[in-house]
């Protein structure tokens, strides 16, 4: 086939832009792109303490998928796995629904407006860690939650401590994000608000719309790309999650308990599982976790984005 003239005028425009991405592609390839093949490489490798990293032909054992049928048959892994969903469950929806509450009231040029905007956001510049000792001391037996507990008549949780309890220490912690992250999806959801064209709720009025019509039927679908981003961040950012189980359970991963002949923790969820994997030198086993996250991570995105259909945006 003969190439014709506009597509000679396209090829010599990638090649003139090609040495301005070349310094973006040189990063990538050495800090994302070689990591993940090495990762990929170790993951189907058995590799301990004692390996030679930098001779990945040497002491590194192949053992193919045996990594991977090791995760996939430990309880422990998908007790992980289940207790990030929970996690997801009660970290991203009830985050999102304050969030658009926030942009919905904070929609308005009213004075003082910018100053609660600008206190909303703050948290979300915060240290995850750093919050999560701040909150620890506020769950603490002595803590304001605590003395809450006590006035309730709640005295035996108050005595225990919420973050000791296996019940109730997953949602405790997922709380505390949702009040740290609240103020980003405001901001996505403002920005998103103000591109609105009001000649739509114009027309909602006129057709005799009420308030909660006009967020279904029209603010709900329109914002349908920032919800999508939002949940694909949020399962991505619950699957990676451990600065916060850390800080708030004491690098224990919350409280023990027996199910079985296998000992489980409340919050130990799959970030966290990781870290403790790979902080007992099973390398190969880490790598193959990362990667099977990496594909529930890719199947939650993709349902997502079936079911929003934002395609339809």
């Amino acid at each position: 086939m003969l190439r014709t003239h506009g597509d000679s005028i396209t090829w010599r425009n990638d090649v003139r832009a090609l040495p301005f991405i070349l310094p973006f592609l040189a990063v990538f390839a050495v800090f994302i792109g070689f990591p993940l093949i090495y990762s990929l490489w170790i993951s189907m490798h058995e590799v301990t303490i004692y390996s030679d990293f930098y001779n990945i032909f040497g002491t590194m054992g192949f053992v193919g998928l045996k990594n991977y049928t090791t995760v996939m048959s430990d309880p422990i892994f998908w007790w992980s796995v289940a207790l990030t969903m929970i996690y997801a469950v009660l970290l991203i929806f009830p985050g999102m629904a304050l969030s658009l509450g926030l942009a919905l009231y904070l929609n308005k040029q009213r004075r003082g407006f910018g100053i609660l905007r600008s206190g909303f956001f703050l948290p979300n510049v915060f240290d995850v860690y750093v919050v999560g000792i701040i909150w620890l001391l506020i769950y603490s037996n002595n803590g304001m939650v605590s003395y809450l507990l006590n006035a309730l008549g709640f005295t035996t949780l108050a005595k225990e401590g919420i973050l000791n309890n296996a019940w109730t220490s997953l949602p405790a912690i997922a709380l505390v994000m949702v009040l740290k992250n609240a103020g980003f999806g405001m901001i996505l959801f403002l920005t998103s608000l103000n591109n609105i064209n009001e000649s739509l709720f114009e027309a909602a009025d006129i057709d005799g719309c009420t308030p909660m019509q006009k967020l279904r039927h029209v603010t709900l679908p329109l914002l349908k790309p920032i919800i999508f981003f939002l949940i694909v961040t949020g399962f991505v950012g619950t699957l990676n999650a451990f600065a916060e189980i850390y800080a708030l359970t004491n690098a224990t991963g919350g409280t023990s308990f027996n199910a079985g002949d296998v000992t489980l923790q409340s919050a130990r969820i799959s970030g966290y599982h990781l870290y403790m994997v790979f902080s007992q030198s099973m390398y190969g086993e880490a790598a193959a976790i990362s990667f099977i996250l990496l594909a529930i991570a890719l199947l939650l995105s993709f349902f997502s984005y079936k079911f929003l259909n934002v395609k339809d945006q």
